[in-house]
């Protein structure tokens, strides 16, 4: 049994050689493994000295037995080791599940940031032997093959929007203590690098393992529900460890490789790039599902994001102008720079040759009040003097551009590209709003608005009362448009709305007022969540126009508001989106916003979590694909740019994967320089938990874009054409795919009951990890449940069909029966599929995806989460179709590609070996905590201390194993 605190048990520190949670087979001295196995080793040898210490002897004899039996199990099979493992999860008493969770979980924690840091590591010795596909360097390289000038890339970039939206879509289970914790530890094993003395290196260690002993100390889970507010600062805290760093820094290096070789180091220019790659949010505007968003937490997601980026000025202009000591008496300066150092109300007299400190200390004044006058608060770190605030961000660059045409005249070009080139460069990029951020809305909400506020304003139609929501869509479409050109306002003051009404108008109203405050670039679309008719996007147009985003203007012309975005999410709903768009765009009204408004760009937003839950894989892949090829023709014939925002989430299910092969798979003329998704969850930690990893995936996502944006001709009929030889059998086995999964999904009697009983859904909901409710409805209906948990709960029990059920059954049938190649041979149709998995970007990128989900699919573990289902038919029927399909699924892919998974990568398929045999402990006892819990054994009551701290250890449990799959949600 545990003690009562696992901190104050007087455990004796263990020595240097006990508590090593790592054991390889055959031991090899340090030097001769690979470096990601000494990292592992180290960081696992510490976990154990730390447990250990802090809880005794005993218990970590516990944990130690069980992962032997679970190392052993995963790496020979034998059965006897299984039922050993299994034997001593059902012995653990109450208190030690909860620190057996603990330890496995937090090891994969400690793994996670070692393969990380293997990868940079990968990365950086690649760099020095030629650029590696998804770098920069390399994507300028190949379109420079191609024939295209540095002059003419740039003149793409000038009008590129390459947007990272972060969401607030509850996937990430950590806690922000604990990623930071992981960072710190990240950054102390690079030091470990750096040569350095015997004392120093001790020191390294010993740092090492006080961060451990925090994060082992560091409550692993959260108490209470994220709020709005708490989301939008982990948001922020990105910002400081990556993106201010990483995003200037990337437009400096995309400048510097387009430029021509300099003739002498002198020979510089420090004019900033157009930014071609901003940030978005969704954190404060989305309010689609979420009844926690509001016009106060849109209003305070703008404030915050304003005092973040100014603090950063701050303190970039503070260090400027410490760095900036350019003394007038040697280097003469321009009458601009003059006429600004004038300005400063400095007195020291030490400054006063010293212009361009003078010029930075009254910048920073001019920031501090600026900083006042937009967010009522004070954010300068030193006393400053009264100076006239910003009005715009544009006049904070005027005052840099000042300070860098002066440098640049006066042989001082290099010195302003020491910080001055980069705070330019974020000034452009970020403003003062820092991220867009997007208002998301469902259509039947503003449907039920706009019927309220047109039965309350009596609007009539041919001489009689206007029932919205009882009209055609015809007649919908025709009140729309009337009521767009009606001068006198639809909403009223003096009459009182329903709570949700009145909500929607109030966080529009403010949206409006966040718009004048900070810019318009602060919120710039308005997203339409089930987007299934035209009259879904007239509704959001006219509550623009109800609540001062669009002002009328004469004539009936218009300057402002927001763009109208359509989220196309289900099967239906794609296929329905390109004749949509058609509609929408015939529409004079809204052609002549697109051009003068939006400067003649469209945005249409692809949802991959609903289309998938509602089809499955492969039909959700090739509908989004086919709606992705339909929309360009449209988009071509109104003359208008099309950008696509792809709607993604972590696992393959929810449309993850390797970002670069998945834009570089788009069909040809969806790409354009304009693309933006989603990233959300533990996404955002794995991708840019630090300004070396974020400026790694960053480089992939803008080199990918250049590179589908600016691919030859050659290569879009190229792709044309495979889509015209391949497509008919495509089609037809997204429809076998798609019936398959249906079947199983909706169609099979009881397959709710085995759901709800097979999987932690219920468990998942009170976790805590995100201020959003897990169901729209409520958790009884398949239908009703968002398609993240529905994602998350399949991770959970190793058996993540969402990423390949129904494929198995589609490509079976195809080689069996032949579809609309049945004049064929079954040899003559595995050869088409294997040259579709050889030539063709989407179908080799579908099943490439499709092998990492297969590889860590687990049947022996899934079967062990199927025993919860207490009906022993219901569980043979279910998990039988579940086992056949995924087998099936298995032996297509070998035949079709000619190997087993991941035998091309070994460095993942190396990873997940060891990996797994961490997961599957947890696995095991999440699934006997289940058990006792549902079997009673466990209450729910939180009056008992006990049986609370067990209910904590299912979820340390579903913490660990997200952290060891890495993109289960």
């Amino acid at each position: 049994m545990m003690k009562e605190h696992p901190c104050k048990n007087g455990a004796r520190p263990c020595r240097p050689s006990e508590g090593d949670l790592v054991k390889s087979q055959p031991q090899l001295p340090p030097e001769a493994m690979p470096p990601l196995r000494q990292d592992i080793r180290l960081l696992g040898r510490t976990l154990g000295q730390v447990i250990q210490a802090s809880e005794g002897r005993e218990v970590f004899d516990v944990i130690e037995k069980l992962r032997r039996a679970a190392v052993k199990f995963r790496r020979e099979g034998l059965e006897r080791d299984g039922r050993m493992m299994e034997r001593q999860i059902r012995r653990l008493a109450d208190g030690e599940a909860n620190s057996v969770a603990r330890a496995f979980g937090y090891f994969l924690h400690l793994s996670n940031i070692a393969e990380d840091r293997d990868l940079t590591r990968r990365q950086h010795e690649q760099a020095y032997e030629a650029a590696p596909a998804g770098t920069l360097q390399h994507a300028i390289e190949q379109l420079q093959a191609n024939g295209m000038t540095g002059a003419r890339i740039r003149q793409h970039l000038a009008t590129a929007s390459i947007v990272p939206v972060l969401t607030a879509h509850p996937t990430e289970v950590q806690r922000k203590s604990t990623l930071d914790l992981h960072r710190a530890i990240a950054l102390t094993l690079r030091q470990q690098d750096v040569p350095g003395t015997p004392l120093g290196g001790q020191r390294q260690q010993l740092r090492l393992t006080g961060l451990i002993a925090t994060l082992w100390q560091t409550r692993m889970l959260r108490q209470t529900k994220l709020t709005v507010l708490d989301e939008i600062d982990n948001a922020l805290s990105y910002y400081t460890s990556t993106f201010f760093s990483t995003l200037p820094q990337l437009h400096l290096d995309m400048d510097t490789l387009l430029r021509k070789p300099a003739r002498t180091a002198f020979d510089t220019s420090n004019t900033p790039l157009p930014p071609f790659a901003r940030m978005g949010s969704w954190i404060g505007g989305d309010r689609d599902g979420n009844p926690n968003v509001n016009a106060a937490t849109l209003q305070e997601a703008l404030l915050r994001q304003c005092s973040h980026v100014l603090r950063h000025y701050l303190d970039e202009v503070q260090a400027l102008g410490a760095e900036l000591s350019v003394s007038q008496s040697l280097c003469a300066v321009s009458p601009a720079l003059a006429t600004l150092s004038a300005q400063s109300q400095d007195p020291s007299g030490h400054r006063e040759d010293e212009p361009y400190r003078r010029a930075c200390i009254h910048v920073y004044a001019r920031l501090a009040a600026t900083g006042r006058t937009l967010t009522g608060r004070a954010l300068a770190r030193r006393t400053t003097y009264e100076a006239p605030a910003y009005a715009s961000a544009q006049d904070l660059a005027t005052d840099l551009q000042v300070m860098a045409e002066s440098l640049d005249a006066h042989h001082g070009g290099l010195i302003a590209h020491l910080r001055l080139a980069h705070l330019r460069q974020a000034v452009a990029i970020f403003g003062f709003h820092l991220a867009t951020v997007d208002l998301r809305q469902s259509s039947d909400v503003h449907e039920r608005v706009l019927d309220e506020l047109m039965s309350a304003a009596q609007v009539m139609q041919d001489g009689k009362p206007v029932r919205y929501t009882r009209l055609s869509e015809e007649d919908r479409v025709r009140v729309l448009r009337q009521e767009l050109r009606e001068p006198r306002p639809l909403v009223s003051p003096w009459i009182h709305y329903s709570a949700e009404t009145t909500k929607e108008l109030e966080i529009l109203r403010m949206a409006a007022d966040c718009r004048r405050r900070f810019g318009d670039a602060a919120i710039g679309q308005s997203i339409v969540s089930h987007t299934e008719t035209l009259s879904d996007l007239l509704e959001a147009l006219l509550l623009q126009q109800e609540t001062g985003l669009i002002v009328p203007e004469p004539e009936g012309a218009s300057s402002s508001g927001l763009m109208v975005v359509p989220l196309f999410e289900t099967i239906p709903d794609l296929e329905r989106g390109p004749e949509i768009m058609d509609a929408w765009l015939s529409l004079p009204e809204v052609a002549t916003r697109v051009r003068q408004v939006h400067q003649g760009i469209q945005e249409v937003m692809l949802g991959y979590s609903d289309s998938n839950k509602d089809g499955g894989y492969l039909t959700s892949n090739w509908s989004l694909y086919q709606a992705e090829r339909r929309l360009v023709p449209v988009f071509r014939a109104h003359r208008t740019r099309l950008r696509l925002f792809h709607g993604r989430g972590g696992s393959v299910g929810r449309g993850g994967g390797p970002s670069y092969d998945s834009i570089l798979a788009q069909p040809p003329g969806t790409v354009n320089n304009q693309i933006r998704l989603t990233e959300q969850g533990e996404i955002i930690q794995g991708r840019y938990k630090d300004a070396e990893v974020g400026r790694s995936h960053l480089e992939l996502f803008v080199a990918a874009t250049l590179e589908a944006s600016l691919a030859p001709a050659e290569a879009a009929r190229a792709e044309d054409e495979r889509a015209a030889r391949y497509g008919e059998a495509m089609a037809w086995m997204s429809d076998v795919a798609r019936a398959a999964y249906r079947q199983l999904i909706y169609d099979t009697p009881g397959f709710t009951d085995y759901f709800f009983a097979s999987t932690p859904i219920r468990e998942i909901a009170g976790l805590n990890i995100g201020s959003r409710p897990s169901s729209r409805k409520t958790l009884q209906r398949i239908e009703d449940l968002r398609a993240i948990p529905w994602s998350f709960s399949w991770a959970q029990c190793r058996l993540p069909l969402p990423g390949w059920y129904g494929m198995g059954s589609a490509l079976s049938r195809y080689l069996d029966e032949g579809g609309p190649d049945h004049a064929q041979t079954r040899a003559q149709r595995l050869a088409n599929l294997q040259a579709m998995a050889h030539d063709w970007p989407f179908f080799k990128t579908l099943l490439s995806n499709m092998e990492q989900v297969l590889a860590k699919t687990d049947l022996a573990i899934g079967r062990r989460y199927a025993g919860l289902v207490r009906s022993t038919a219901l569980r043979q029927r279910i998990f039988g179709c579940i086992e056949a399909e995924f087998q099936q699924t298995v032996a297509r892919f070998r035949e079709i590609t000619g190997h087993e998974l991941l035998a091309h990568d070994a460095p993942l398929r190396a990873a997940l070996a060891e990996r797994f045999a961490y997961i599957d402990p947890l696995n095991h006892l999440q699934v006997e905590l289940l058990r006792r819990l549902r079997s009673g054994q466990i209450s729910t009551r939180p009056s008992n201390e006990q049986e609370s701290r067990d209910q904590r250890a299912i979820h340390t449990t579903l913490n660990g194993i997200a952290a060891g799959l890495r993109n289960s949600g």
